[in-house]
């Protein structure tokens, strides 16, 4: 427990420097070491060893993805991603040497360009938009303080588990923990950075993130669950790796930003 507040408190305060004080620019490169992060453990975890190619081929689109959403437009992403499902598919077609092959293949990289480098870049995304960083600074506060509500609450109250199978240290109690700490602490934060929102819109986007964000969190324990595996990585004393950390984040950060184009507009 005293390694996950120490590393998390220097995360935040690296966090904190980088998304007040660092430009767009600054910020997606960022962001892009983050994803490759997240990639390299998402290929460990996967593929295992070898599968060189697909591996080169999800590294590529990490770099590149960022890099559009920041200079290009909505149409060149959607390029991209179109680009990025035929290219995958015709490299795989062309490495096929025996009469059986694995098609999951295709399905693996893509899945992985998609988790992870199309995901996070919402970040850059928010990062762009007026009172971009303090939107960015909502999302990691309804992550931050919803897990640790729900941490603490789920040990000293939590009886009936969320999902056993997946995850089998998360209990009903500990989620519910999770989405009370997440709206009272986005309410408060709004109040004082974000007043020109109403606090209905402040109440639906944490009430409903902080759920996204949990089932984020449950969908990378699925993976890891499948590969027999407990933690992406021991890169992060105490809490395991990237993607343990960036889970929830990148499910929330999609829907914080639809809805403030599409609803807030």
């Amino acid at each position: 427990m005293i390694k996950r507040w120490l590393t998390g408190i220097f995360l935040i305060v690296v966090l904190l420097t980088v998304i007040i004080k660092a430009s767009p620019a600054i910020f997606t490169v960022i962001i892009t070491i983050f994803i490759i992060g997240g990639v390299w453990e998402y290929n460990k975890i996967v593929f295992g060893k070898g599968f060189l190619k697909e591996k080169i081929g999800i590294y590529i689109f990490a770099i590149v993805i960022p890099a559009v959403v920041l200079f290009g437009t909505s149409q060149l992403l959607v390029s991209v991603l179109t680009f990025c499902f035929i290219s995958v598919f015709i490299l795989f077609l062309w490495s096929v040497k025996e009469e059986t092959f694995d098609v999951m293949l295709v399905a693996k990289v893509i899945f992985g360009i998609m988790y992870i480098p199309l995901l996070t870049s919402h970040f850059i995304m928010l990062r762009l938009l007026e009172n971009g960083a303090y939107w960015i600074l909502f999302i990691l506060l309804t992550a931050i303080v919803g897990d640790t509500a729900g941490l603490y609450v789920g040990k000293y109250f939590g009886k009936n588990k969320l999902s056993l199978l997946v995850s089998p240290g998360k209990t009903i109690e500990g989620t519910i923990g999770l989405v009370v700490g997440s709206v009272l602490g986005c309410m408060v934060f709004s109040y004082f950075f974000l007043p020109e929102i109403s606090q209905v819109h402040i109440f639906i986007i944490s009430f409903v993130g902080s759920i996204i964000g949990q089932l984020g969190d449950l969908c990378e324990s699925a993976i890891k669950r499948n590969y027999g595996l407990k933690d992406a990585s021991s890169l992060l004393p105490g809490h395991g790796g990237l993607l343990d950390r960036m889970d929830s984040l990148i499910f929330i950060a999609p829907f914080v930003y639809y809805y403030l184009i599409f609803v807030i507009g």
